[in-house]
């Protein structure tokens, strides 16, 4: 149990620091991590446990704690939170207080300019892995385009698109 904390611990710890540009960036490599390397988990349960953290209130890395408490118990929970949220928010500290002392300089506006198209492929990348984990068959790759068209279309709340994609499920049979 030790080897599995202190593992869960470097993970999510790494992790913190990679969390350029907001959590869902590095949801690709936590799948990876938890999936393939570790193996604590198969792709459709870390697609499962991120989507009960999304239809759950509060920040969109809850499933770092379910992550966590899935691998080990409530010391799990405990380990991979603070590992993960502990050194990111001391980071995020220190920086923008540097941050702020450069806000009138110009090369500040270029790192600023330059890092949205980088945030914008981190974040396509986390939907595609998602995606990938969560389609397991045609049906699901529709509605899981479905959900996506209809997101990007309308001004529908998540929790709406979430509800219709799980009954769309059920009807199809794949839940």
């Amino acid at each position: 149990m030790t080897a599995v904390l202190l593992a869960l611990a470097l993970l999510f710890l790494q992790l913190s620091l990679l969390a350029f540009g907001g959590g869902v960036t590095i949801l690709p490599e936590m799948q990876r991590q938890v999936v393939e390397v570790h193996h604590w988990m198969t792709a459709q349960e870390f697609g499962a446990l991120y989507a009960l953290a999304q239809a759950a209130p509060g920040p969109n890395m809850m499933v770092v704690p379910l992550v966590g408490w899935h691998v080990a118990g409530w010391p799990g929970l405990l380990v991979s939170s603070l590992a993960k949220f502990g050194p990111s928010s001391l980071l995020t500290g220190l920086v923008f207080r540097l941050w702020e002392r450069f806000k009138d300089r110009p090369w500040r506006r270029m790192v600023q300019a330059g890092l949205v198209p980088v945030t914008a492929g981190l974040v396509a990348s986390s939907a595609l892995v998602m995606t990938e984990a969560a389609a397991q068959d045609w049906r699901l790759a529709v509605i899981a385009l479905a959900a996506a068209a209809a997101t990007l279309a309308t001004r529908l709340h998540p929790l709406w698109v979430l509800a219709a994609g799980a009954l769309a499920g059920l009807v199809a049979g794949g839940g």
